[in-house]
Protein backbone atom coordinates (compact mmCIF):
# COMPACT_ATOMS: atom_id res chain seq x y z
CA UNK A 1 0.00 0.00 0.00
CA UNK A 2 1.74 3.78 -1.33
CA UNK A 3 0.28 6.49 0.35
CA UNK A 4 0.50 9.53 -2.75
CA UNK A 5 0.45 13.03 -1.27
CA UNK A 6 -0.84 15.15 -3.90
CA UNK A 7 -3.18 14.92 -7.14
CA UNK A 8 -1.15 17.36 -9.25
CA UNK A 9 1.00 16.39 -12.36
CA UNK A 10 3.33 14.28 -10.24
CA UNK A 11 0.77 12.94 -7.79
CA UNK A 12 -1.55 11.64 -11.02
CA UNK A 13 1.84 10.51 -12.89
CA UNK A 14 3.07 8.37 -9.37
CA UNK A 15 -0.70 6.93 -9.06
CA UNK A 16 -0.58 5.41 -12.42
CA UNK A 17 3.08 4.23 -12.19
CA UNK A 18 2.29 2.42 -8.84
CA UNK A 19 -0.87 0.84 -11.07
CA UNK A 20 1.56 -0.47 -13.29
CA UNK A 21 3.26 -2.13 -11.39
CA UNK A 22 0.66 -3.88 -9.16
CA UNK A 23 0.67 -1.85 -6.32
CA UNK A 24 -2.15 0.00 -4.49
CA UNK A 25 -1.55 3.57 -4.28
CA UNK A 26 -4.17 6.15 -2.49
CA UNK A 27 -3.44 9.80 -3.64
CA UNK A 28 -4.80 12.43 -0.84
CA UNK A 29 -5.20 15.83 -2.31
CA UNK A 30 -6.28 18.48 0.12
CA UNK A 31 -8.57 20.21 -2.73
CA UNK A 32 -11.68 19.12 -4.36
CA UNK A 33 -10.08 18.90 -7.78
CA UNK A 34 -6.91 17.44 -9.59
CA UNK A 35 -4.25 19.77 -11.04
CA UNK A 36 -2.22 21.23 -8.98
CA UNK A 37 -0.48 24.05 -10.07
CA UNK A 38 -2.71 24.25 -13.39
CA UNK A 39 -5.93 24.36 -11.75
CA UNK A 40 -6.58 27.84 -11.84
CA UNK A 41 -9.15 29.38 -8.74
CA UNK A 42 -9.63 32.77 -7.76
CA UNK A 43 -8.98 32.61 -4.59
CA UNK A 44 -5.87 32.12 -3.43
CA UNK A 45 -5.45 28.52 -1.10
CA UNK A 46 -3.57 27.85 1.82
CA UNK A 47 -0.90 25.22 0.84
CA UNK A 48 -1.78 24.98 -2.57
CA UNK A 49 0.03 26.96 -5.67
CA UNK A 50 -1.70 29.72 -6.88
CA UNK A 51 -1.18 30.76 -10.95
CA UNK A 52 -2.47 33.72 -12.61
CA UNK A 53 -5.37 33.07 -15.16
CA UNK A 54 -3.13 33.81 -18.48
CA UNK A 55 -0.20 31.16 -17.89
CA UNK A 56 0.62 29.32 -20.73
CA UNK A 57 2.85 26.77 -20.27
CA UNK A 58 6.80 27.04 -21.38
CA UNK A 59 7.10 23.73 -22.75
CA UNK A 60 5.41 22.39 -26.03
CA UNK A 61 2.76 19.65 -25.88
CA UNK A 62 4.63 16.99 -27.48
CA UNK A 63 7.49 17.35 -25.35
CA UNK A 64 5.41 17.82 -21.79
CA UNK A 65 2.83 14.67 -22.49
CA UNK A 66 3.56 11.58 -20.96
CA UNK A 67 5.36 9.06 -22.70
CA UNK A 68 2.06 6.64 -23.03
CA UNK A 69 -0.80 9.19 -23.60
CA UNK A 70 0.22 12.13 -26.19
CA UNK A 71 -2.03 15.26 -26.19
CA UNK A 72 -5.26 15.43 -28.92
CA UNK A 73 -3.97 16.62 -31.89
CA UNK A 74 -5.63 19.98 -32.35
CA UNK A 75 -4.75 20.98 -29.12
CA UNK A 76 -1.98 23.85 -29.17
CA UNK A 77 1.28 24.05 -29.50
CA UNK A 78 1.76 25.39 -25.99
CA UNK A 79 -1.09 25.32 -23.48
CA UNK A 80 -3.23 27.44 -22.01
CA UNK A 81 -3.18 26.61 -17.99
CA UNK A 82 -7.16 25.99 -18.61
CA UNK A 83 -6.35 22.69 -21.46
CA UNK A 84 -3.70 21.66 -19.64
CA UNK A 85 -5.32 20.75 -16.99
CA UNK A 86 -8.09 18.99 -19.31
CA UNK A 87 -5.42 17.06 -20.23
CA UNK A 88 -4.91 16.02 -17.05
CA UNK A 89 -8.61 14.89 -16.50
CA UNK A 90 -8.97 13.03 -19.95
CA UNK A 91 -5.38 11.34 -18.43
CA UNK A 92 -6.47 10.34 -14.93
CA UNK A 93 -9.85 9.40 -16.63
CA UNK A 94 -8.34 7.07 -19.07
CA UNK A 95 -6.02 5.06 -17.26
CA UNK A 96 -9.06 5.15 -14.52
CA UNK A 97 -6.55 7.10 -11.32
CA UNK A 98 -10.12 8.63 -10.29
CA UNK A 99 -11.50 5.94 -7.45
CA UNK A 100 -8.02 5.80 -5.97
CA UNK A 101 -8.26 9.77 -5.20
CA UNK A 102 -9.19 11.38 -2.06
CA UNK A 103 -10.42 14.49 -2.31
CA UNK A 104 -10.73 17.21 0.86
CA UNK A 105 -8.13 15.13 2.77
CA UNK A 106 -4.79 16.69 4.15
CA UNK A 107 -1.86 15.09 5.16
CA UNK A 108 -0.83 15.84 8.78
CA UNK A 109 1.74 13.85 9.40
CA UNK A 110 3.86 10.94 7.88
CA UNK A 111 5.83 9.20 10.59
CA UNK A 112 8.78 6.02 10.59
CA UNK A 113 6.63 2.91 12.20
CA UNK A 114 8.28 1.83 15.81
CA UNK A 115 9.29 -1.37 13.46
CA UNK A 116 10.47 0.64 10.30
CA UNK A 117 13.79 -0.58 10.28
CA UNK A 118 12.34 -4.11 9.24
CA UNK A 119 8.78 -3.46 8.01
CA UNK A 120 9.93 0.16 6.43
CA UNK A 121 6.20 0.81 7.14
CA UNK A 122 5.03 4.68 7.48
CA UNK A 123 2.06 5.74 10.08
CA UNK A 124 -0.03 8.21 7.80
CA UNK A 125 -2.94 11.15 9.79
CA UNK A 126 -4.94 12.33 7.31
CA UNK A 127 -7.45 15.22 8.40
CA UNK A 128 -11.24 15.46 6.47
CA UNK A 129 -14.16 17.72 7.44
CA UNK A 130 -12.69 18.05 10.84
CA UNK A 131 -11.86 14.35 11.78
CA UNK A 132 -8.60 12.90 11.99
CA UNK A 133 -7.65 9.59 10.31
CA UNK A 134 -4.73 7.07 10.99
CA UNK A 135 -3.10 4.56 8.17
CA UNK A 136 -0.68 2.34 8.06
CA UNK A 137 1.36 2.45 4.54
CA UNK A 138 4.11 0.46 3.44
CA UNK A 139 5.92 3.38 1.48
CA UNK A 140 4.75 7.04 0.91
CA UNK A 141 5.43 9.38 -2.48
CA UNK A 142 5.76 12.97 -1.96
CA UNK A 143 4.24 14.93 -4.78
CA UNK A 144 3.30 18.11 -3.22
CA UNK A 145 5.51 20.63 -5.49
CA UNK A 146 7.16 23.39 -4.23
CA UNK A 147 5.41 26.59 -5.51
CA UNK A 148 3.52 27.41 -2.02
CA UNK A 149 5.08 29.01 0.29
CA UNK A 150 6.73 31.76 -1.16
CA UNK A 151 10.12 33.45 -0.07
CA UNK A 152 9.62 36.77 0.42
CA UNK A 153 13.08 37.68 1.96
CA UNK A 154 12.33 41.55 3.02
CA UNK A 155 15.07 41.68 5.14
CA UNK A 156 17.14 41.75 2.07
CA UNK A 157 16.10 45.23 0.63
CA UNK A 158 16.53 47.86 3.33
CA UNK A 159 14.63 50.84 3.61
CA UNK A 160 10.73 48.52 2.69
CA UNK A 161 9.92 49.05 5.99
CA UNK A 162 8.93 53.07 5.22
CA UNK A 163 8.00 52.23 1.63
CA UNK A 164 4.23 53.56 1.68
CA UNK A 165 3.18 52.09 -1.09
CA UNK A 166 1.86 48.65 -1.76
CA UNK A 167 4.11 45.53 -1.97
CA UNK A 168 3.40 41.47 -2.41
CA UNK A 169 4.88 38.22 -3.93
CA UNK A 170 4.11 36.76 -7.01
CA UNK A 171 1.89 34.59 -5.57
CA UNK A 172 -0.78 36.88 -4.35
CA UNK A 173 -1.00 37.99 -8.76
CA UNK A 174 -3.95 37.45 -10.39
CA UNK A 175 -4.89 40.12 -13.06
CA UNK A 176 -3.23 43.42 -14.41
CA UNK A 177 -6.16 45.47 -12.94
CA UNK A 178 -4.16 46.61 -9.91
CA UNK A 179 -1.38 48.16 -11.71
CA UNK A 180 -3.51 50.68 -13.74
CA UNK A 181 -1.96 54.04 -14.03
CA UNK A 182 0.40 52.84 -11.38
CA UNK A 183 4.21 53.00 -11.74
CA UNK A 184 5.44 49.25 -11.13
CA UNK A 185 8.56 47.92 -9.97
CA UNK A 186 8.88 43.81 -10.86
CA UNK A 187 11.66 42.67 -8.23
CA UNK A 188 13.37 39.19 -9.79
CA UNK A 189 13.66 37.93 -13.79
CA UNK A 190 12.06 33.95 -13.54
CA UNK A 191 9.29 33.66 -16.24
CA UNK A 192 6.69 34.42 -13.45
CA UNK A 193 8.92 38.27 -12.94
CA UNK A 194 8.43 38.47 -16.77
CA UNK A 195 5.36 37.50 -17.52
CA UNK A 196 4.13 39.82 -15.17
CA UNK A 197 6.08 42.36 -16.44
CA UNK A 198 4.46 42.13 -19.44
CA UNK A 199 0.96 42.06 -18.51
CA UNK A 200 1.54 45.49 -16.14
CA UNK A 201 2.88 47.58 -18.84
CA UNK A 202 -0.31 47.17 -20.85
CA UNK A 203 -2.06 49.05 -18.50
CA UNK A 204 0.37 50.92 -15.72
CA UNK A 205 2.17 53.58 -16.45
CA UNK A 206 5.45 52.75 -16.17
CA UNK A 207 7.07 48.81 -15.86
CA UNK A 208 10.69 48.26 -14.24
CA UNK A 209 12.18 45.05 -13.68
CA UNK A 210 15.04 44.94 -11.32
CA UNK A 211 17.35 41.77 -11.75
CA UNK A 212 21.10 41.49 -10.01
CA UNK A 213 21.96 38.37 -12.39
CA UNK A 214 20.11 38.99 -16.12
CA UNK A 215 18.71 36.39 -18.04
CA UNK A 216 19.08 34.88 -21.01
CA UNK A 217 15.98 35.31 -22.60
CA UNK A 218 14.15 33.08 -25.53
CA UNK A 219 11.12 32.70 -27.61
CA UNK A 220 8.73 29.49 -27.46
CA UNK A 221 9.11 30.27 -31.35
CA UNK A 222 12.09 29.15 -32.09
CA UNK A 223 13.96 28.49 -35.50
CA UNK A 224 12.12 28.36 -38.40
CA UNK A 225 8.97 28.99 -36.41
CA UNK A 226 9.15 25.43 -34.62
CA UNK A 227 8.78 25.07 -30.75
CA UNK A 228 12.14 25.64 -28.97
CA UNK A 229 12.26 22.58 -26.89
CA UNK A 230 11.90 20.39 -29.67
CA UNK A 231 15.09 21.70 -31.34
CA UNK A 232 16.91 22.31 -28.47
CA UNK A 233 16.46 19.47 -26.77
CA UNK A 234 17.55 16.22 -28.83
CA UNK A 235 20.37 13.78 -28.29
CA UNK A 236 22.66 15.58 -30.66
CA UNK A 237 22.68 18.87 -28.82
CA UNK A 238 22.60 17.42 -25.61
CA UNK A 239 25.91 14.92 -27.16
CA UNK A 240 27.26 18.51 -28.20
CA UNK A 241 26.17 20.28 -24.78
CA UNK A 242 27.76 17.59 -22.89
CA UNK A 243 30.87 16.95 -24.20
CA UNK A 244 32.17 19.91 -25.80
CA UNK A 245 35.05 21.52 -23.40
CA UNK A 246 33.74 24.42 -21.52
CA UNK A 247 34.59 27.68 -23.10
CA UNK A 248 33.50 26.09 -26.21
CA UNK A 249 30.19 25.14 -24.88
CA UNK A 250 30.06 28.73 -23.17
CA UNK A 251 30.89 30.09 -26.32
CA UNK A 252 27.87 28.40 -28.36
CA UNK A 253 25.49 29.30 -25.61
CA UNK A 254 26.05 32.68 -26.40
CA UNK A 255 26.02 33.21 -29.42
CA UNK A 256 22.99 30.77 -29.77
CA UNK A 257 20.42 33.10 -27.35
CA UNK A 258 22.15 35.86 -28.61
CA UNK A 259 21.34 35.41 -32.59
CA UNK A 260 17.51 36.47 -31.60
CA UNK A 261 18.65 39.94 -30.23
CA UNK A 262 21.60 41.79 -28.19
CA UNK A 263 20.93 40.61 -24.17
CA UNK A 264 23.67 43.51 -23.74
CA UNK A 265 21.99 46.05 -25.68
CA UNK A 266 18.46 45.18 -23.73
CA UNK A 267 20.51 45.20 -20.12
CA UNK A 268 19.42 41.35 -19.85
CA UNK A 269 23.18 39.96 -20.48
CA UNK A 270 23.16 37.41 -17.25
CA UNK A 271 26.45 38.84 -14.90
CA UNK A 272 28.24 35.94 -15.51
CA UNK A 273 27.95 34.61 -18.74
CA UNK A 274 29.68 31.87 -18.84
CA UNK A 275 27.27 30.04 -15.95
CA UNK A 276 24.47 28.40 -17.27
CA UNK A 277 21.17 29.88 -15.93
CA UNK A 278 18.12 28.86 -16.55
CA UNK A 279 16.28 31.06 -19.55
CA UNK A 280 13.37 32.81 -19.34
CA UNK A 281 10.78 31.56 -21.49
CA UNK A 282 8.63 34.61 -23.23
CA UNK A 283 7.88 36.26 -26.57
CA UNK A 284 7.22 40.03 -25.66
CA UNK A 285 9.68 41.29 -23.40
CA UNK A 286 12.36 42.38 -25.90
CA UNK A 287 9.91 44.29 -28.08
CA UNK A 288 8.47 45.58 -24.76
CA UNK A 289 11.49 46.86 -23.97
CA UNK A 290 12.15 48.38 -27.13
CA UNK A 291 8.83 50.22 -27.28
CA UNK A 292 9.58 51.92 -23.90
CA UNK A 293 6.83 49.78 -21.91
CA UNK A 294 9.51 48.21 -19.47
CA UNK A 295 12.60 49.25 -18.41
CA UNK A 296 15.39 46.61 -16.95
CA UNK A 297 17.27 47.95 -13.90
CA UNK A 298 20.20 46.83 -11.86
CA UNK A 299 19.42 45.16 -8.12
CA UNK A 300 17.51 47.00 -5.17
CA UNK A 301 19.73 49.04 -3.35
CA UNK A 302 17.14 50.70 -1.45
CA UNK A 303 13.72 51.55 -0.72
CA UNK A 304 12.76 55.31 0.25
CA UNK A 305 9.11 56.72 1.25
CA UNK A 306 7.89 56.40 -2.77
CA UNK A 307 10.97 55.61 -4.81
CA UNK A 308 13.46 53.11 -4.75
CA UNK A 309 17.51 53.40 -5.59
CA UNK A 310 19.33 50.93 -7.67
CA UNK A 311 22.61 49.67 -7.11
CA UNK A 312 25.03 51.78 -9.68
CA UNK A 313 22.51 53.85 -10.48
CA UNK A 314 22.49 57.47 -9.44
CA UNK A 315 18.62 58.39 -9.48
CA UNK A 316 16.02 57.40 -7.78
CA UNK A 317 13.04 55.47 -9.51
CA UNK A 318 9.47 57.10 -8.31
CA UNK A 319 7.23 53.74 -8.06
CA UNK A 320 3.56 52.92 -6.35
CA UNK A 321 3.94 48.88 -6.23
CA UNK A 322 6.29 46.28 -5.92
CA UNK A 323 5.88 42.92 -6.89
CA UNK A 324 8.49 40.81 -5.32
CA UNK A 325 8.96 37.80 -7.97
CA UNK A 326 11.38 36.04 -5.57
CA UNK A 327 10.80 32.38 -5.61
CA UNK A 328 9.59 29.46 -3.47
CA UNK A 329 10.70 27.59 -0.13
CA UNK A 330 10.91 24.09 -0.10
CA UNK A 331 8.80 22.24 2.55
CA UNK A 332 7.68 19.32 3.87
CA UNK A 333 5.10 20.62 7.13
CA UNK A 334 3.61 16.80 7.44
CA UNK A 335 7.27 15.23 7.26
CA UNK A 336 9.70 15.70 10.27
CA UNK A 337 13.12 17.65 9.21
CA UNK A 338 15.26 14.29 10.01
CA UNK A 339 13.15 12.68 6.88
CA UNK A 340 13.73 15.22 4.12
CA UNK A 341 16.66 17.39 4.91
CA UNK A 342 16.75 20.91 3.81
CA UNK A 343 19.57 23.32 3.52
CA UNK A 344 19.67 26.75 1.79
CA UNK A 345 16.01 25.73 0.15
CA UNK A 346 17.29 22.88 -1.35
CA UNK A 347 16.51 19.07 -0.41
CA UNK A 348 19.53 16.63 -0.20
CA UNK A 349 17.95 13.79 -1.84
CA UNK A 350 19.50 11.05 -3.91
CA UNK A 351 18.85 11.38 -7.96
CA UNK A 352 16.72 14.67 -6.61
CA UNK A 353 14.61 11.60 -5.63
CA UNK A 354 15.40 9.17 -2.44
CA UNK A 355 16.54 10.84 1.03
CA UNK A 356 20.09 9.16 1.81
CA UNK A 357 19.66 7.99 5.57
CA UNK A 358 16.50 6.12 5.26
CA UNK A 359 17.18 1.98 6.84
CA UNK A 360 14.41 1.21 4.15
CA UNK A 361 14.18 3.26 0.30
CA UNK A 362 10.04 3.71 1.18
CA UNK A 363 9.71 7.39 0.97
CA UNK A 364 10.76 9.41 -2.20
CA UNK A 365 9.59 13.18 -3.02
CA UNK A 366 8.64 13.41 -6.84
CA UNK A 367 8.71 16.33 -9.13
CA UNK A 368 11.28 18.36 -6.79
CA UNK A 369 13.85 19.47 -9.43
CA UNK A 370 13.51 21.73 -12.37
CA UNK A 371 14.87 20.54 -15.35
CA UNK A 372 15.74 22.69 -18.30
CA UNK A 373 12.56 20.99 -20.62
CA UNK A 374 9.46 20.17 -19.23
CA UNK A 375 8.52 18.92 -15.83
CA UNK A 376 5.95 16.04 -16.46
CA UNK A 377 7.64 13.25 -18.39
CA UNK A 378 10.21 13.77 -15.22
CA UNK A 379 8.23 13.41 -12.56
CA UNK A 380 6.86 10.04 -14.72
CA UNK A 381 10.10 8.57 -15.07
CA UNK A 382 10.90 9.42 -11.36
CA UNK A 383 7.59 7.67 -10.41
CA UNK A 384 8.30 4.91 -13.09
CA UNK A 385 11.69 4.09 -11.11
CA UNK A 386 10.31 4.72 -7.40
CA UNK A 387 7.70 2.47 -8.21
CA UNK A 388 10.33 -0.64 -8.76
CA UNK A 389 12.27 0.41 -5.77
CA UNK A 390 9.22 -0.16 -3.72
CA UNK A 391 8.54 -3.31 -5.98
CA UNK A 392 11.99 -4.23 -5.11
CA UNK A 393 12.73 -4.55 -8.82
CA UNK A 394 15.25 -1.95 -8.40
CA UNK A 395 17.97 -1.51 -6.03
CA UNK A 396 19.33 1.59 -4.49
CA UNK A 397 23.52 1.72 -3.81
CA UNK A 398 24.64 1.68 -0.32
CA UNK A 399 24.02 4.99 1.78
CA UNK A 400 27.71 6.47 1.75
CA UNK A 401 27.95 5.94 -1.96
CA UNK A 402 24.38 7.98 -2.30
CA UNK A 403 25.80 10.47 0.00
CA UNK A 404 28.68 10.67 -1.57
CA UNK A 405 26.76 11.14 -5.47
CA UNK A 406 24.58 13.92 -3.82
CA UNK A 407 28.01 16.14 -2.63
CA UNK A 408 29.25 15.90 -5.98
CA UNK A 409 26.30 17.02 -7.94
CA UNK A 410 25.92 20.10 -5.83
CA UNK A 411 29.93 20.51 -6.31
CA UNK A 412 28.94 19.95 -10.23
CA UNK A 413 25.56 21.95 -9.78
CA UNK A 414 27.49 25.11 -8.59
CA UNK A 415 29.96 24.92 -11.37
CA UNK A 416 27.32 24.76 -14.13
CA UNK A 417 24.75 27.21 -13.17
CA UNK A 418 26.16 28.89 -10.17
CA UNK A 419 24.22 29.61 -7.30
CA UNK A 420 21.26 30.45 -7.18
CA UNK A 421 17.63 30.12 -5.09
CA UNK A 422 17.30 26.73 -6.51
CA UNK A 423 20.18 25.95 -7.86
CA UNK A 424 20.64 22.55 -6.65
CA UNK A 425 17.10 21.48 -8.62
CA UNK A 426 18.36 22.15 -12.10
CA UNK A 427 19.84 19.63 -14.38
CA UNK A 428 20.32 18.92 -17.99
CA UNK A 429 17.00 17.26 -19.08
CA UNK A 430 17.73 14.68 -21.63
CA UNK A 431 20.64 13.42 -19.42
CA UNK A 432 18.44 13.06 -16.48
CA UNK A 433 16.01 10.81 -18.20
CA UNK A 434 18.23 8.71 -19.78
CA UNK A 435 19.99 8.14 -16.32
CA UNK A 436 16.19 7.09 -15.02
CA UNK A 437 15.55 5.03 -17.63
CA UNK A 438 19.03 2.69 -17.75
CA UNK A 439 17.28 2.02 -14.41
CA UNK A 440 14.36 0.71 -14.86
CA UNK A 441 15.55 -0.88 -18.36
CA UNK A 442 14.20 1.46 -20.61
CA UNK A 443 16.12 3.93 -22.14
CA UNK A 444 16.17 3.93 -26.21
CA UNK A 445 19.12 2.47 -28.04
CA UNK A 446 19.28 4.62 -31.12
CA UNK A 447 22.34 2.88 -32.49
CA UNK A 448 20.45 -0.51 -31.52
CA UNK A 449 17.54 0.46 -33.62
CA UNK A 450 19.84 1.16 -36.71
CA UNK A 451 19.84 -1.84 -38.68
CA UNK A 452 15.87 -2.95 -37.76
CA UNK A 453 14.43 0.32 -37.47
CA UNK A 454 16.91 2.93 -39.46
CA UNK A 455 13.89 5.68 -39.78
CA UNK A 456 12.97 5.20 -36.13
CA UNK A 457 16.42 5.16 -35.01
CA UNK A 458 17.71 8.40 -37.01
CA UNK A 459 14.44 10.63 -35.50
CA UNK A 460 15.42 9.67 -32.30
CA UNK A 461 18.74 10.79 -32.85
CA UNK A 462 18.51 13.85 -34.40
CA UNK A 463 14.76 14.61 -33.82
CA UNK A 464 13.47 16.19 -30.41
CA UNK A 465 13.77 13.63 -27.36
CA UNK A 466 9.76 13.28 -26.94
CA UNK A 467 8.52 11.41 -24.01
CA UNK A 468 7.29 8.36 -26.06
CA UNK A 469 11.03 7.61 -26.74
CA UNK A 470 10.95 5.69 -23.16
CA UNK A 471 7.77 3.60 -23.85
CA UNK A 472 9.63 1.49 -26.52
CA UNK A 473 11.24 -0.59 -24.60
CA UNK A 474 11.59 -2.10 -21.28
CA UNK A 475 8.83 -2.35 -18.04
CA UNK A 476 5.69 -0.67 -19.42
CA UNK A 477 6.45 -0.71 -22.78
CA UNK A 478 3.42 0.70 -25.01
CA UNK A 479 2.76 -0.75 -28.27
CA UNK A 480 2.10 2.78 -29.68
CA UNK A 481 5.14 4.64 -28.87
CA UNK A 482 6.67 4.13 -32.25
CA UNK A 483 4.05 5.47 -34.02
CA UNK A 484 4.00 8.84 -31.72
CA UNK A 485 7.29 8.87 -32.23
CA UNK A 486 6.73 9.27 -36.02
CA UNK A 487 3.84 11.34 -36.15
CA UNK A 488 5.26 13.95 -33.53
CA UNK A 489 5.50 16.72 -36.06
CA UNK A 490 2.13 15.78 -37.40
CA UNK A 491 0.22 17.03 -33.94
CA UNK A 492 2.61 20.23 -33.90
CA UNK A 493 2.01 21.50 -37.30
CA UNK A 494 -2.18 20.56 -37.27
CA UNK A 495 -3.26 23.86 -35.16
CA UNK A 496 -1.13 25.97 -36.92
CA UNK A 497 -1.50 24.73 -40.60
CA UNK A 498 -5.35 25.82 -40.84
CA UNK A 499 -4.15 27.57 -44.26
CA UNK A 500 -2.24 25.64 -46.46
CA UNK A 501 -1.88 27.14 -50.18
CA UNK A 502 -1.41 24.97 -53.06
CA UNK A 503 1.79 23.44 -53.87
CA UNK A 504 3.01 24.12 -50.55
CA UNK A 505 6.61 22.50 -49.43
CA UNK A 506 6.62 19.66 -46.98
CA UNK A 507 8.00 20.30 -43.14
CA UNK A 508 11.24 21.37 -42.18
CA UNK A 509 11.67 18.61 -39.73
CA UNK A 510 11.72 16.25 -42.68
CA UNK A 511 14.15 17.49 -44.73
CA UNK A 512 16.54 17.39 -41.41
CA UNK A 513 16.03 14.35 -40.69
CA UNK A 514 17.01 13.10 -43.95
CA UNK A 515 20.46 15.85 -43.41
CA UNK A 516 20.38 13.77 -40.54
CA UNK A 517 20.78 10.18 -42.30
CA UNK A 518 23.70 11.03 -44.12
CA UNK A 519 25.26 12.58 -41.12
CA UNK A 520 24.80 9.16 -39.21
CA UNK A 521 25.88 7.34 -42.12
CA UNK A 522 28.97 9.58 -42.35
CA UNK A 523 29.06 8.95 -38.82
CA UNK A 524 29.41 4.85 -38.80
CA UNK A 525 31.30 4.84 -41.66
CA UNK A 526 34.19 7.11 -40.67
CA UNK A 527 33.81 5.58 -36.85
CA UNK A 528 33.20 8.87 -35.61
Amino acid sequence: RVAVVGAGVSGLAATKCCLDEGLEPTCFEQSQDIGGLWRYTEHIEAGRPSLYPSVISNTSKEMSAFSDFPFPEHFPVFLPNALLLDYLRRYAEHFGLREHLRFGTTVVSVRERPDFATTGQWDVVTEAGGKQTSHVFDAVLVCSGNFSEPCLPLQNFPGIERFRGQYFHSRQYKHPDVFQDKRVLVVGMGNSGVDIAVEASRVAAKVTISTTRGAWLISRVFQHGYPWDMILNTRLMSLIKTNLPAPLSWWLINYKVNQWFSHENYGLQPEKSWLVREPVLNDDLPSYILTGRITIKPGVKEFKDNSVLFHNYPEEEPIDIVVFCTGYNVSFPFLEESIVRVENKHASLYNYVFPTHLQKPTLAVIGLIKPLGAIMPVAEMQARWVSRVFKGLCQLPPQSVMEKEVNEKKKTQVQWFGLTFDEVLKTEWLVYLDMLASFIGAKPSALGLLCTDPWLALTIFFGPCSPYQYRLRGPGRWQGARQAILTQWDRVLKPTRTRVPAGSSSSLPSLLAVLGFLLLLAAVIFGF
